[in-house]
């Protein structure tokens, strides 16, 4: 191995995306540092990448992405660019720009998702954790289910291909369908958690109604929008 230079493979990461809805840096840099104060320690120097499917070319890019960054965000790159003009300033400015039919992930816990549990159980297309998930971890289930029996605190991530299940506390993060399967489910006993997303659909934790706080839930997609729906 020491004589082979470089390695390249296929992983999962996840990453947030930021859509820009307004061309004024004033209205967007407002807005984002409202949501910001809500969430600090989560958004810190969080990857993001930005949607501007609704933006006109009058927007001035470099001053945007500057105030952007000046929020303690990590640009990474560009999605949803179909105006000629503006995919040259991006490349321009050194970013890549995403296809939309690509779904890549991005964590910014660790350099690649790895399974963290000293009770690791694979059942067929399951995965079972039955010990605490604790902050800075992230457990993913590569083309499987997964089942935590346990809670997972603040700054942990759940990921996914298939269906999760969590039989406790969820105050971290949860993505399920993490390959791009939109018909996957979450399930959670105790629902707290900094983010939900299921293939790449997703809310934050002060979106979440308060009635559904630390409800019993399923969550799911339809008509390409997240659904909560109390179990209790």
């Amino acid at each position: 191995m020491k004589n082979i230079p470089i390695k390249i493979q296929g992983n999962v990461f996840t990453f947030m995306v930021l859509y820009l809805l307004n061309d004024n840096i004033e209205i967007v840099k407002n807005a984002l540092q409202k949501k910001i104060k809500l969430f600090p320690s989560f958004f810190k120097e969080a990857p993001i990448a930005i949607n501007i499917s609704n933006l006109s070319r009058k927007v001035n890019l470099k001053e945007m992405i500057k105030e952007i960054v000046s929020s303690n965000l990590n640009v990474i790159g560009f999605t949803g660019c179909k105006d000629l003009f503006l995919k040259k300033i991006i490349k321009k400015l050194g970013y890549p720009i995403f296809s939309d039919k690509n779904k890549i992930f991005y964590d910014n816990q660790l350099s690649s998702p790895k399974i963290f549990s000293s009770k690791l159980v694979k059942l067929k297309k399951n995965y079972i954790i039955d010990t605490p998930v604790r902050s800075g971890q992230t457990i993913y289930a590569r083309s499987a289910d997964l089942i935590v029996t346990n809670n997972v605190n603040p700054g942990a991530e759940l990921i996914a291909d298939g269906n999760v299940h969590i039989y406790g506390f969820m105050k971290g993060r949860v993505l399920a369908g993490a390959n791009g399967n939109r018909n996957s489910q979450i399930f959670c006993t105790k629902l707290f958690s900094e983010l939900v997303s299921i293939s790449g659909e997703y809310v934050l934790l002060d979106e979440i109604k308060k009635k559904i706080l630390g409800k019993t839930v399923r969550i799911f997609l339809k008509n390409d929008k997240l659904k909560i729906n109390l179990l209790d």
